[in-house]
């Protein structure tokens, strides 16, 4: 069996426990023993410590993701909407270790660089799956944007008791709505600054010849 898939076992078994214990060596031993598997396991297969254990069920989660899309039409889906898909597919997949989560988010918020790490992982694992095929710096904007959207979707989602989380969905699209229009507005700006003329030499501080006269 290859080591990524000890942790993968191990991660999903300590999900129970992990609600009591939080990422921990125990909750992780105890995972290893559900599993029929060597204790020491639990540790060799973190060395980093918990904060490892967590950054391993993100990018689990990441996988899971796609997995469950896989077979999803997104080509017919507005590129907002594949968004919206794809992060309600994640956070439903792991509703019912929702304190799991609350816990992991916990540990990344005493790791910056791993929090920074995962959540960059993620934003692009989402963007992937809606198609986004962009090479230039929008590359970038869009990562960065769509991480800051889904980190607070998350938080929003932990404390959610709407039915079918109705209302982190709504949350989500008035953020992803926000979003649009920022970078419809960044669009037209962009454009009509490609569209001015370059002031004319020595003209340095007058404004357009055609305006005031």
């Amino acid at each position: 069996m290859e080591f990524q898939q000890i942790r993968d076992r191990l991660v999903l078994a300590a999900l129970p426990h992990v609600a009591f214990d939080g990422w921990s060596l125990r909750a992780l031993e105890q995972a290893a023993a559900d599993e029929g598997l060597e204790p020491s396991l639990a540790e060799r297969a973190f060395l980093g410590g918990p904060v490892t254990a967590v950054e391993n069920f993100i990018d689990l989660a990441d996988r899971k993701m796609a997995e469950d899309l896989a077979h999803a039409d997104l080509e017919s889906l507005r590129v907002p909407d594949r968004v919206c898909l794809a992060i309600e597919t994640r956070l439903n997949r792991w509703a019912a270790h929702r304190e799991a989560v609350r816990r992991a988010t916990s540990v990344l918020a005493m790791h910056p660089a791993a929090a920074a790490r995962v959540t960059a992982r993620s934003a692009d694992a989402i963007w992937h799956l809606a198609g986004d095929s962009s090479h230039d710096f929008s590359w970038y904007t869009r990562r960065a944007t769509l991480a800051a959207v889904y980190s607070a979707t998350v938080l929003y989602w932990l404390d959610d008791a709407s039915e079918d989380n109705a209302d982190t969905l709504a949350f989500l699209r008035r953020r992803l709505a926000d979003v649009g229009k920022v970078t419809g507005l960044r669009k037209r700006l962009e454009g009509w600054l490609e569209n001015i003329s370059p002031l004319p030499q020595g003209g340095r501080g007058r404004g357009p010849s055609k305006m005031g006269g």
